[in-house]
């Protein structure tokens, strides 16, 4: 919250939050193969808990393997090599090297989010090809389904900087609103608020993840309680959470961010030292 950079937005009343939300993991869904119906068999395993203006919350990982994203775990390195667009930050340690990277996508995370858990012994699977594409299917096939509105979420787990552990974010998004914008309402002291922008289709994802977990075989939650949230279809998916590059104060690790600096510096070293001697030539 900034006082001091207010820049003409309207004052608002903030909408006020839900005081109840009911988040529920449901189970029965089965192993998925590639070519599975996943509107077809989510829909059979929320039937008992849907309705309208609910959000339901997909892991990637049955998603990745219903659109045939699966890999032999050999291949492990160069798939991570595939999914980069830019090496962020890398680190080694004694079984190799963690590579942090961004994907096509702009997400940032460990190993392009190519992954060896809950899969078959000697594969490992690739995030979803569009992640925000494979929402809007599911949405749009959901709400076929059911005759009402509601918002799907995509969700994969992913480190923090600054903090220890994993917690579940959204990584595609369709239906709903992924941000709740405060910009321009007031807080409690009457002050304006300029800056605040809640990010809760991550929020969702993480309250999600406490009852879907790693090892408990369910891979879709219903959240009852957001219904303030759901949108028309085509309101922006998950990745407009992506802070733009102009932006980011972090897109790089520190080693790497040392030796990007360095560089620069012995190039404009360089060409000063060029310019210099020319200049002294030509006089």
């Amino acid at each position: 919250m900034n006082q001091n950079n207010f820049d003409g937005l309207e004052v608002r009343k903030a909408e006020e939050p839900p005081q109840h939300v009911a988040v529920i993991g449901i189970g029965g869904i089965g192993e998925i193969v590639a070519g599975d119906d996943l509107v077809t068999l989510i829909g059979n395993a929320v039937e008992a808990e849907i309705s309208a203006g609910d959000i339901v919350v997909v892991t990637s990982k049955i998603v990745s393997k219903a659109e045939g994203r699966s890999l032999q775990a050999d291949s492990r390195e160069d798939a991570i090599t595939a999914e980069t667009v830019r090496l962020v930050a890398s680190k080694p340690h004694p079984g190799g090297v963690t590579r942090i990277v961004q994907n096509k996508w702009g997400l940032v995370l460990a190993a392009a989010g190519v992954d060896a858990s809950n899969t078959p012994d000697g594969t490992v699977l690739l995030l979803p090809e569009d992640p925000d594409a494979s929402a809007r299917k599911l949405c749009i096939g959901l709400r076929q389904l059911f005759g009402f509105d509601l918002g799907v979420i995509i969700t994969d787990t992913l480190g923090r900087p600054w903090r220890l552990g994993q917690t579940d974010l959204a990584i595609g998004a369709a239906g709903m609103a992924v941000t709740h914008d405060l910009r321009g309402t007031r807080d409690d002291f009457d002050r304006t608020m300029d800056v605040t922008v809640t990010a809760v289709a991550d929020e969702i994802a993480g309250a999600a993840n406490l009852v879907l977990g790693k090892t408990s075989r369910r891979p879709v939650a219903v959240v009852h309680g957001m219904g303030h949230l759901i949108r028309p279809m085509q309101e922006p998916g998950a990745q407009t959470l992506i802070r733009p590059a102009e932006d980011d104060l972090f897109r790089l690790g520190s080693a790497e961010a040392h030796s990007e600096g360095f560089q620069e510096g012995f190039e404009a070293g360089r060409r000063s030292t060029v310019e210099s001697s020319t200049n002294r030539r030509q006089s």
